[in-house]
């Protein structure tokens, strides 16, 4: 299985922190939220290797980062948001250079939670030739619109995909977390060619779910999605807690 960390982003919320710093490598905490992830899928045995894709404008940061650790680094080689090749875009241009021959875990790397990868891997492999999402309930509709909204049958299987509903059906919300089956792997190609938006992730599983078997995996320990300047420090103020630092009124990369 290889493992796909989305990080090619120019998370223009976040500006102007995010003009010297890469989002996926500020620290919450006291550790650059990309870490966290890199952590928990060296705890996945069936992960044999890691990549990150970037832009060219946070490649030089990410390589330095990179140093010393066992993860591929990809320049998709776009430098400003208007001309961005979009998360599904990056996930083509990483396939073409590694193939598809092999499982598929995708992670944005913005992403900050508590639950073990593996767990998620497990239940994967439990449903034969399926793909996978991580599925958190956000407990309220005002956030549910902000997120791709699933629906399950009794299996877990996903059986409705709405990206950003103005009237949600549910408050179950899709993760940026995705384990694409080997023989999915291919079919990012073909919705890049055929669809119009290759930007959010989750339009990717909305598609795949109509011609394929996906199945969502609810969990329920804490996720945080860094979006804009009051989740990073919400997050940062919770781990630095669990840290035993204080907290902080204004978030600093320090």
């Amino acid at each position: 299985m290889k493992a796909l960390i989305l990080a090619a982003g120019y998370a223009t919320r976040l500006r102007p922190l995010t003009d010297t710093w890469a989002k996926e490598l500020l620290p919450v905490g006291g550790r650059p939220i990309v870490d966290r992830i890199v952590d928990n899928l060296a705890r996945v045995d069936e992960v044999d290797e890691m990549h990150l894709v970037t832009n060219a404008h946070k490649a030089p940061w990410f390589h330095e980062w990179a140093s010393g650790l066992d993860v591929t680094i990809h320049d998709d080689g776009t430098t400003s948001n208007d001309d961005r090749l979009g998360a599904i875009g990056d996930m083509l241009f990483v396939v073409d250079r590694i193939g598809t021959d092999d499982d598929l875990l995708v992670i944005a790397g913005d992403n900050l939670f508590d639950f073990q990868l593996s767990d998620l891997v497990a239940y994967w492999q439990t449903k034969g030739v399926a793909s996978a999402v991580a599925l958190r309930d956000v407990g309220s509709p005002d956030l549910a619109r902000q997120y791709g909204i699933v629906g399950l049958d009794v299996d877990g299987r996903i059986r409705s995909f709405i990206e950003k509903p103005p009237e949600p059906a549910s408050t179950l919300a899709a993760t940026a977390t995705y384990l694409y089956h080997r023989e999915h792997v291919g079919l990012i190609r073909t919705y890049v060619e055929t669809e119009a938006n290759a930007d959010q992730p989750g339009r990717l599983v909305a598609w795949l779910h109509e011609r394929e078997p996906v199945y969502g995996w609810v969990f329920t320990e804490p996720w945080y999605d860094i979006g804009d300047h009051a989740q990073l420090l919400e997050a940062d103020n919770r781990l630095r807690a669990a840290a035993g630092l204080p907290t902080r009124a204004v978030y600093e990369p320090s």
